[in-house]
């Protein structure tokens, strides 16, 4: 048998290619903090479906804007909650906000595309923000995206910020999850550069985009059927020919994806697979196998712990206990790059294997329930 610490190689060389990879980054902090002279009008676009939590400290952040151009549109996607009060007593006085109730959502159509699309038609702006609820905006956000934009003639720009994560579960989850993204898509200029569309990705979190771009390309009718709107427009406008970046604005934007363990399993599992498999070649028997392996995809995450502990009660031999505590101990060094990113505490990385584990059901919730979804108390198949 070979070494245990040469069989635990790839736990430590595979992860040190995705986080080089990662490193290739560029950041919107590098941008100017001075609006410019001719600075457009931008139209932030907020669709909100019963946000209570959020809507009031998101539009008072988004208000607070340095820009001096901009107006912001709360689409209240039918709330129950009262959302569309509280984000009008959260900007009470400011001309610059507006808040519309869309018609009710047809057949064929996401809730949150049919909202960002009424929020669309009331813009006036020659750029469009679509953004989150869930979102915080710094005050120079905009300001240092339209630069960013301008510099590198972008026909979108997704901004990746800081992922809050408050909670033990979010902190045990979440990087798992991000990092299965790091190692999938890479850094910023690697999305940035890539020439076909599977190489593009959009964050729905924070994304502007030209509004005559939009509109020759439809918006988001376009994408209207797809879980995963922000990854279908990049692919789709790559596809076009458009321009679609992608920066990181740690210092710019922050969400808080979700507060709790079930709404880590709820969100991701209706992402990883009606969305994310558009990443992949599209032929069917390709996906179907793909499909199928989801629910095994934690198993080189899980498998070093679960020998390491068999090695110490002495259940496997000393060898396969050696490389399971090598490939585990391996693993959670390059779990400290992500927890870095994410700001939390660096000793969370020893409980990776716990978050590969809830990862494990996820995937595996996600594999089966296929092209069926459940959000925001709707029911959707879909494209």
């Amino acid at each position: 048998m070979l070494s245990p610490f040469v069989l635990a190689l790839p736990w430590l060389i595979l992860p040190a290619f995705a986080f080089w990879r990662l490193s290739r980054s560029t950041y919107l902090r590098d941008e100017p903090d001075a609006p410019p002279d001719d600075a457009p009008l931008v139209s932030v676009i907020c669709p909100a479906r019963n946000e209570e939590r959020h809507i009031a400290e998101f539009v008072r952040a988004a208000l607070a804007t340095t820009y001096p151009h901009s107006e912001l549109i709360i689409v209240d996607d039918h709330s129950t909650d009262g959302t569309g009060d509280l984000a009008r007593a959260a900007g009470a006085g400011d001309t610059r906000l507006t808040v519309i109730v869309p018609p009710p959502l047809p057949d064929g159509w996401f809730g949150k595309q049919w909202a960002c699309q009424a929020g669309a038609q009331v813009a006036t702006g020659e750029i469009l923000l679509f953004t989150d609820a869930d979102t915080r905006h710094a005050p120079d956000l905009i300001t240092r995206s339209v630069h960013w934009m301008r510099r590198r003639g972008s026909d979108l720009l997704s901004v990746a910020g800081t992922q809050e994560l408050a909670s033990f579960w979010e902190r045990v989850v979440q990087p798992t999850i991000f990092g299965v993204l790091f190692s999938t898509f890479g850094g910023t200029e690697a999305v940035s550069r890539a020439t076909h569309p599977r190489g593009k990705i959009g964050n729905g979190q924070c994304f502007l985009v030209r509004r005559d771009t939009y509109d020759a390309l439809d918006g988001h009718v376009a994408v209207r059927h797809f879980v995963a709107e922000d990854l279908m427009i990049a692919q789709q406008w790559c596809t076009a020919g458009k321009q679609v970046h992608l920066v990181a604005g740690l210092d710019q934007l922050s969400t808080r994806m979700y507060g709790s363990l079930r709404e880590i399993v709820e969100g991701w599992s209706k992402n990883v697979w009606a969305g994310g498999r558009y990443v992949f070649p599209g032929h069917p028997v390709v996906r179907g196998v793909l499909r199928a392996l989801m629910p095994f995809s934690a198993l080189p995450v899980l498998v070093p712990f679960v020998l390491m502990m068999l090695g110490a009660l002495g259940v496997v031999s000393p060898a396969w206990g050696t490389f399971g505590m090598a490939a585990y101990v391996a693993s959670a060094l390059w779990t400290l790059p992500t927890m870095w990113v994410l700001r939390i505490p660096l000793w969370y990385g020893l409980l990776h294997p716990l978050g590969a584990l809830v990862a494990t059901w996820i995937f595996t919730r996600a594999a089966w329930r296929g092209d069926q979804v459940r959000w925001k108390e709707r029911e959707y198949r879909a494209a």
